[in-house]
């Protein structure tokens, strides 16, 4: 039996506009998964039922074998045992750190409170700003506490709609890496909601891609790379390069060889960008393909000289459009 089942979920708003359309996933405990999906795919919305936040058309979501009950079925909407924490991180602004994280917790037995919290003050490295308030902290710090407070009540799942966005490359990536660490320690489930792949590679393992409240493709990342099936789901891991003259055919920049001397097809290099490893070129090889996306590591080639490109055929992905 599943850990977390979800059956055949479906939302419509406004008895037209689909949502999700019924859609299904399985999850084990302790896994950690990223729903990676355009605008208006229904991510959000799906986090919502999971939590019992939302009311469903159709369909159903257990844990452990429980029913999750919407707010039509049930007197005070969602579960202690289903965390979700929004990108408005939802911090009270009077509050200390302390009182933030011990919020959910004032009428539990103060013992337990307490050691509550000194638990998630070490685990999350926050003991230095109990006193502090959410003014005084970083964006990634604020996420952190609003991690911890979710956390608090030792919930079954944590579910994350996009807390990271609003922070720069730079703090995500270390918060993500601190993440990872601590969840992997806990041993909690957890959903997150991201429109950044890379966001989905730092922290979980797993990848559900929805379109238009449909689920595509769902497992390891490694193997929805590997085998993306669209060039929807495959254009969330990077550019893809129409070969010309050939149907639904592409290839990734990370697949494509360069030389100024020879090669399958030639083009013409239209933008040149630094990378810190490397140099991005923007190279025109037909007119009946958009401009391709390559890589190249030596650092001397300029905006208008001819490039020459080639590639092992195992490498070219077939891809249907949806």
């Amino acid at each position: 039996m599943s850990y977390l089942k979800i059956e055949g979920l479906t939302k419509t708003y406004n008895g037209e506009l689909k949502a999700l359309d019924a859609l299904s996933l399985n999850i084990s405990k302790s896994e950690r998964w990223s729903i990676i999906g355009a605008s208006g795919s229904g991510k959000s919305t799906l986090l919502k039922l999971i939590a019992g936040m939302e009311v469903q058309n159709e369909g159903f979501v257990y844990l452990e074998g429980k029913k999750i009950l919407n707010p039509k079925q049930k007197l005070v909407a969602g579960y202690d045992e289903l965390q979700l924490v929004k990108q408005d991180n939802g911090l009270f602004p009077l509050s200390t750190v302390a009182e933030n994280i011990s919020r959910p917790l004032l009428q539990y037995d103060k013992e337990y409170a307490s050691e509550r919290l000194e638990i998630l003050l070490q685990v999350f490295g926050l003991e230095d700003k109990r006193n502090s308030f959410p003014r005084e902290l970083s964006g990634g710090q604020q996420q952190k506490v609003a991690i911890a407070r979710a956390l608090s009540l030792e919930p079954e799942v944590l579910l994350l709609d996009e807390p990271f966005s609003s922070l720069d490359s730079l703090q995500k990536r270390g918060l993500l890496d601190e993440l990872n660490l601590i969840f992997k320690t806990l041993g909690i489930t957890v959903i997150m909601v991201t429109h950044d792949i890379q966001d989905a590679l730092l922290l979980t393992e797993n990848l559900c891609v929805l379109s238009e409240g449909k689920l595509l493709r769902q497992g390891k990342v490694n193997e929805i790379y590997e085998n993306p099936q669209t060039a929807y789901v495959a254009g969330f891991f990077g550019p893809l390069n129409s070969i010309p003259g050939q149907t639904n055919q592409y290839l990734r920049p990370s697949s494509i060889k360069n030389s100024t001397t020879k090669g399958k097809i030639k083009g013409k290099v239209l933008l040149k960008r630094y990378f810190p490893d490397y140099d991005l070129l923007t190279v025109e090889v037909s007119e009946e393909t958009p401009p391709w996306q390559i890589t190249r590591y030596e650092r001397d080639v300029s905006e208008g000289a001819t490039i020459y490109m080639s590639w092992e055929e195992n490498k070219v992905l077939i891809l249907d459009e949806k």
